[in-house]
């Protein structure tokens, strides 16, 4: 065969170069028809199967570990801090004291109503066992005395009584008697002239008054009434004889100011004389008045002392058995009262752990309310965190939690929701709600506020029937699974599914069965 050498003839070589590519197109066209022709209907699918198993569905979140207890303790009352028996960092036993304040006020105040209670409860005591034969005879006693202090009051009156006539019969026709012509007669008329005639006139009448009461005063002294009711009936009387006297001497005292006719001398000893009668009056008065309402006082007394008597007779009454009772109780508060201020003037530990706080020094002046002392408790830590509210209806008290904290890489930590708060919080507009987790087990590393990566398993199911995510189709028709019929055909087949993990596998309720091979279309359809 002849070589081309390049001394050919350049359109001879032009010639040969268009052949054989128009050769290798011919080689290509053909190879990509036999493709075509031979392969285009064996279209490949991947399947996957229908397993059973379990699935767990979980929600994620951050938070913060924390004591399971801690307090802050303060004094309820003011007051000058005595004695600290603590520091910070030390580890407390519940009931120990930390601090105490200066309680001597306050135990003298425990001591005082300590003896109020005792004198109430006896009070009461004596109530309830009625009165002892003694007590009674002291009261008949009492009564007795009374009674006859009363009589020998009555039997005075009459000693008095004459007393008293004699004063106002000495003041009347003694010491009156130049006052008065025709004195005891119905027409007595003054010795002297006054220019007051009004007075005269009234004198004169008065004195005509005065004799028929001093002698009926004189009758009933001779023949007075003895009963108790005669006697004081005598004395009121005896006191309005002695009233009608002294407006007698009180009208001949307004004559004597108008006696022009009257000396010197005669003036003055006629003013003499109603002084000395009216000195008299007085006396009489006052002591009919005395004897009057010391009987009176003495009625009362003898009313007061038979009513002891009978009240000690008869017993305590329920009311006033109740009535002491309540003082007991009332005391017994007051106690109570007087010694919760002294129990609170001391700072206990009222659980056992750690000190972290102890701002109490002896000598200070202690605030009510103002926390001086923390303590951490030793009974471990749990996790608090914030749930958003579109996750907080999955999560119930009780659910299982798996934790990684970021202080101890590659360690799960197990734990369960105890706590689920029933309000949200709000901050800045986004709502949460805080939740508590604690720990299955305590762990010795734990500290304050370590971020804790929680997973909380709100829903287990075992024996189900599952499928990958991305097996399963979601359109507006619905959701459904794809198999092939006859390894040709594409079958769209309804299926309704359950719960997910955050593994990807979403429970299958039905539609399928157990095996099933479905294609998988690796993403779901808008």
């Amino acid at each position: 065969m002849a070589t081309l050498t390049s001394s050919a003839p350049a359109g001879l070589r032009n010639l040969i170069r268009s052949k054989t590519a128009i050769g290798i197109l011919v080689v290509l066209i053909a190879g990509t028809g036999g493709y075509f022709l031979f392969f285009r209907h064996a279209t490949a699918y991947r399947l996957v199967a229908v397993r059973r198993g379990s699935i767990s569905e979980s929600v994620s979140l951050t938070g913060n570990t924390a004591p399971a207890r801690s307090v802050s303790l303060a004094f309820s009352g003011s007051g000058v801090i005595s004695r600290v028996y603590s520091a910070l960092g030390r580890r407390v036993d519940a009931g120990q004291l930390l601090a105490a304040l200066d309680t001597s006020d306050l135990a003298a105040g425990v001591r005082s109503a300590q003896a109020t209670v005792d004198t109430q409860k006896a009070k009461l005591e004596g109530l309830q066992a009625g009165s002892r034969p003694e007590d009674i005879a002291a009261s008949q006693a009492a009564l007795d005395k009374a009674k006859q202090d009363l009589a020998n009051m009555y039997a005075g009156i009459r000693d008095t009584s004459t007393d008293a006539y004699a004063k106002a019969n000495d003041a009347l026709r003694i010491q009156l008697d130049p006052f008065f012509s025709n004195a005891e007669t119905n027409t007595p008329k003054l010795t002297y002239v006054t220019g007051n005639s009004q007075s005269a006139i009234d004198a004169e009448a008065q004195r005509l008054s005065a004799t028929i009461a001093i002698d009926k005063w004189r009758g009933q002294l001779d023949a007075i009434d003895r009963s108790n009711a005669g006697l004081e009936a005598f004395l009121q009387a005896e006191l309005s004889y002695l009233a009608t006297i002294r407006q007698l001497l009180g009208n001949l005292s307004k004559t004597l100011d108008l006696a022009p006719a009257l000396s010197a001398s005669t003036l003055a000893a006629y003013k003499a004389d109603v002084s000395t009668a009216l000195n008299e009056v007085n006396v009489a008065s006052k002591n009919l008045n005395t004897i009057s309402q010391n009987i009176a006082s003495q009625k009362l007394t003898v009313s007061q002392s038979q009513a002891q008597l009978d009240l000690k007779k008869a017993g305590s009454l329920p009311t006033d058995i109740s009535a002491q009772k309540a003082q007991v109780e009332q005391a017994r508060a007051s106690l109570d009262s007087a010694s919760a201020k002294l129990r609170n003037a001391r700072i206990v530990a009222p659980i056992a752990g750690t000190i972290t706080q102890f701002d109490a020094k002896a000598g200070q002046q202690a605030s009510p309310s103002t926390a001086l002392i923390s303590i951490m408790s030793n009974a471990g830590y749990e996790v608090d965190a914030g749930m958003s509210e579109t996750d907080i209806g999955k999560v119930s008290v009780g659910d299982t939690v798996a934790m990684t904290l970021d202080a101890f890489p590659g360690e799960t930590f197990p734990g369960k929701v105890f706590y689920i708060a029933p309000s949200e919080t709000n901050t800045q507009g986004v709502v949460s709600y805080a939740i508590k987790i604690s720990f299955d087990k305590a762990d010795a590393r734990l500290k304050s506020g370590l971020t804790a990566n929680v997973t909380i398993e709100t829903k287990h199911k075992d024996n189900v029937l599952l499928l990958p995510q991305y097996a399963i189709l979601q359109n507006d028709a619905g959701t459904f699974v794809q198999t092939l019929e006859n390894g040709k055909t594409v079958k769209e087949i309804p299926v309704t599914l359950g719960i997910r993990d955050q593994n990807g596998d979403v429970e299958i309720v039905s539609g399928v069965s157990e095996g099933m091979q479905v294609l998988n279309i690796g993403l779901k359809t808008p």
